[in-house]
């Protein structure tokens, strides 16, 4: 079956010690990509967290989003930078010389400036959390495969038609061979008996020439490729792997047979049936754009 790379998919886990929310949005990516959006402190579990979505996900352009809790009761410590305190205030200090001001300023205004006080946590009692946004992490991603199924069942239904109207048309391109063939002769005919009326036509020149017409607008080994090419396409998207590549060549190889037909057939109505090919393949391959 099929999957889109196109989803969204949720997961929570929670007990006494931590919470954990994970929110994964996809859009469609020729490789796959992550994109984390979580605290700086989480930052040790994206190795874990690409290998668990790997697992699930080959394609596509995804969107992490954790959002952490930690409920255990420790204590916990705050540091002052000195170095950056005495800085900040002899910087203050010098400002208001400058300016001629004796504004005062408090401590709770140098705190406020960035890396002056630090709290210190315990990045090895964080290791502990690492299974519980893991596990969030596992729920989400099913969700969001489920969703790329239903939707991939979708996208697999509207393909198998396309395929379908495809080989109706190139049915017709067979069907229109000998008629190329037939009124070419017609015409050389109509042609030879206008130049020699007077004179008995060449019957073997007449099958000599539309041999050679014959041969040079036969597209007999395109028809029977592009008849190939949809047994394959039928048996790649019903495999369980991902197919969104393979599928993608297959249709690039599709377009270059109706290429050559119509560059071959020497007909209005060959022409075309062989434009509403290439069209359909075109909407075949916005939709595979679409697949993992």
């Amino acid at each position: 079956m099929i999957k889109s790379m196109t989803g969204f998919g949720a997961g929570d886990f929670e007990n006494d010690s931590f919470k954990a929310h994970v929110e994964i949005k996809t859009v469609n990516q020729r490789y796959l990509e992550i994109n984390f959006h979580m605290h700086h402190t989480l930052a040790r579990f994206e190795g874990d967290i690409t290998k668990k979505i790997k697992e699930y996900a080959s394609r596509g352009k995804l969107d992490i989003n954790v959002s952490f809790h930690d409920l255990r009761e420790r204590a916990v410590s705050i540091t002052v930078d000195k170095g950056l305190v005495y800085a900040y205030s002899e910087a203050l200090t010098a400002i208001n010389k400058q300016i001629g001001t004796d504004r005062p300023y408090s401590a709770m205004d140098i705190a406020r400036f960035p890396d002056v006080l630090k709290v210190d946590d315990d990045a090895n009692e964080l290791e502990e959390a690492g299974p519980a946004i893991l596990s969030a992490v596992e729920e989400a991603m099913k969700n969001l495969v489920a969703m790329r199924e239903h939707e991939g069942e979708n996208i697999q239904a509207d393909l198998l038609t396309r395929i379908d109207t495809l080989e109706d048309y190139v049915s017709q391109l067979e069907k229109l061979a000998p008629e190329i063939v037939a009124a070419y002769r017609q015409k050389l005919e109509t042609l030879l008996e206008q130049y020699l009326a007077k004179e008995d036509i060449d019957e073997n020149r007449i099958i000599q020439e539309t041999a050679l017409y014959t041969d040079k607008v036969n597209y007999t080994e395109e028809v029977v490729r592009l008849h190939s090419h949809f047994d394959q396409f039928r048996t790649i998207i019903k495999s369980n792997e991902p197919v969104g590549r393979k599928l993608d060549f297959l249709i690039q190889e599709m377009n270059r047979e109706i290429n050559t037909v119509a560059s071959k057939a020497n007909s209005t109505g060959a022409a075309q049936i062989a434009v509403d090919v290439k069209c359909e393949i075109e909407k075949i391959r916005e939709q595979i754009q679409n697949i993992e």
